[in-house]
């Protein structure tokens, strides 16, 4: 099986498989340089992640140690191969932001405290543990001295010149690649097709939800021909997808509403009540790591609601339950 696709000129896509993992594949980006080639994203910290990306560059004639990388986002299936690039000496870029919780990441600490939210969320009776959560289990190994980009620094390869752009949301630091002259915008899981990027919980510091949707505004003006895509398929119309991805959302939104009532639900209990796109019959047919993924979701929904003035929270016995007002 071919597992490279030729995108645009000197642009190719390497299919990175993600083994029992509902996105199915990674779509790993090589842009072909004269000195370098810049890869886009790596996929899981994994042996089977890891024959396919070598396999990839083998048919393009190239090894790892003739790249550079470049990083959209902190989950593991985008940066858990870092540390390999690492050991052949390959710069490698990210944002502040996500680079570093990606180091944060690699600690024991990191997760006692992600830990902690399984009791704010009214999860403690559902059993997850973080040691089948793929972010945990395919992170990196050690911390990596990243090349820091922000917002407007350029990588110039071959004859593009990507700017960076900055579309926190999906993650706190979530970067993306633009070329102007070329009308090609590098989206991560910013903009996905045929699913939605999850937008989850990072703390009260934040409407999370309400920076993904000021993102997708932020897009949607850009002059973009060419959209590609972390997982599933390019799109074709940015616009018309980000105008499907707010309703998604709004939709989301009016039926947590009416989900909640006026005594209170725990976030684990409006996420058992939400409409959710997988196998399951039911919210103990759940597979553990996707109830933790969904109570995110839900979290992040339920405090927009809350900084928009729609809902009430408070805190019972370390649980944090929300209300109509």
């Amino acid at each position: 099986m071919e597992l490279v696709t030729k995108v645009y000129e000197d642009i190719y896509m390497i299919e990175i498989i993600l083994p029992n993992n509902p996105l199915k594949a990674l779509n790993c980006y090589l842009i072909k340089g004269e000195d370098k080639s810049l890869i886009i994203d790596t996929g899981f910290n994994k042996k089977e992640c890891l024959d396919a990306l070598r396999e990839g560059l083998n048919e393009l004639n190239l090894e790892i140690k003739d790249t550079e990388l470049f990083i959209t986002h902190l989950h593991s299936d985008h940066s858990g191969m870092a540390n390999i690039f690492k050991d052949q000496g390959v710069n490698i870029y990210t944002g502040e932001i996500d680079g570093d919780i990606i180091n944060q990441m690699t600690t024991e600490s990191y997760w006692k405290e992600r830990d902690k939210l399984k009791v704010l969320f009214g999860l403690k009776d559902d059993k997850i543990t973080f040691k089948e959560n793929p972010g945990y289990k395919y992170v990196l190994k050690e911390a990596i001295d990243f090349n820091y980009l922000k917002e407007g620094d350029k990588i110039n390869i071959g004859k593009y010149s990507f700017e960076l752009v900055f579309i926190p949301g999906h993650t706190p630091g979530h970067m993306g690649l633009y070329e102007k002259k070329h009308k090609i915008f590098f989206s991560g899981d910013h903009i996905l097709n045929g699913i939605t990027p999850n937008i989850g919980f990072w703390g009260f510091e934040q409407d999370i939800l309400g920076v993904y949707f000021n993102s997708l505004d932020k897009i949607y003006s850009f002059d973009i021909e060419h959209l590609f895509t972390a997982h599933r398929k390019s799109v074709d119309d940015h616009k018309k997808r980000i105008e499907e991805l707010i309703q998604h959302h709004k939709d989301r939104l009016n039926e947590i509403l009416t989900i909640l009532n006026f005594d209170g639900l725990s976030v684990r209990d409006v996420a058992s009540k939400m409409t959710w796109s997988i196998r399951a019959k039911d919210w103990d047919d759940f597979p553990r790591p996707q109830k933790w993924f969904a109570t995110g979701e839900a979290m992040a929904h339920l405090e927009h609601l809350y900084a928009s003035g729609k809902i009430e929270k408070e805190i019972k016995d370390g649980t944090l339950y929300f209300r109509l007002k």
